[in-house]
């Protein structure tokens, strides 16, 4: 690690001048990448709306920014992923963007996995964005339109170890993303997916990093350094904003070149 530091990489100098005044949900917006996508759009003047597990995060990150509420949702409970989503909308005055970012990358082994474990794994790493997306749309047709980006995971394309159930979950995004783009796209609502590669959040350093990841990303990359979640947040900003108006159905990968 000693020889490729993580860069700090802000969001001075980047503007979407479209997107000030529009209001953004994002899922799982408390810590690592959806924290970053919550401080960009709010740093564009957006009133964002977030929801995360983490009360405490969530809460601190909130507070630290202008216009930025938070709701607490275990979102396994469709119930209350609806009610936070309900709550948020009112919050916000409604959604211009939604975010699908909520997930989480547990490894797993193969053989050990039970038909409880698939379950919950897809209840948090898929379902929720089926039911988020279902929750914005009134208000989004009401708007006359808006955007609506998707998550994906390098993982599936790396064909990633560990992680067969959350793969099989994080490749139905691109699947989703292109039904929903055909299916929405007459109430001017653009729908597309965006892939991280392997992001140097905390998570990922202080569980799954180690030297042979390092070598990975040195062998892989086609870019020298690391990719950290502002990279992933400027992707996920230029599609919510009229940069990308004509731009739906989509899948965008920000992996320094791996897949």
């Amino acid at each position: 690690m000693a020889n490729n530091p993580i860069p700090e990489v802000t969001f001075a100098g980047v503007a979407f001048n479209s997107l000030r005044g529009r209001s953004v949900i994002v899922t799982g917006g408390a810590s690592g990448i959806g924290a970053d996508i919550v401080r960009g759009f709010a740093g564009q003047g957006c009133t964002v709306g977030l929801l995360d597990r983490d009360a405490a995060a969530g809460e601190a990150l909130a507070a630290s920014l202008k216009q930025v509420y938070f709701k607490a949702c275990d979102v396994v409970d469709v119930a209350a992923l609806k009610a936070a989503m309900a709550a948020l909308l009112e919050l916000t005055g409604g959604a211009d963007v939604l975010v699908n970012n909520v997930a989480n990358d547990q490894r797993h082994v193969l053989e050990e996995v039970t038909a409880e474990y698939f379950d919950e794994r897809v209840a948090i790493n898929l379902r929720p964005h089926f039911f988020a997306t279902q929750s914005v749309l009134a208000s989004m047709r009401a708007r006359g339109g808006g955007a609506i980006v998707n998550m994906g995971s390098g993982s599936w394309k790396n064909k990633g170890i560990g992680l067969s159930v959350y793969a099989t979950c994080k490749s139905a995004m691109l699947g989703f993303t292109r039904v929903l783009a055909r299916e929405v796209g007459p109430d001017n609502i653009r729908v597309n997916c965006v892939v991280p590669g392997w992001v140097m959040t905390e998570r990922q350093i202080a569980l799954w990093l180690d030297e042979a990841g390092e070598r990975a990303m040195d062998l892989n990359h086609c870019i020298p350094g690391r990719i950290v979640g502002t990279d992933i947040a400027h992707m996920v900003m230029f599609l919510a904003a009229d940069t990308a108006r004509m731009v739906t159905a989509q899948e965008f990968v920000v992996d320094a070149g791996w897949a």
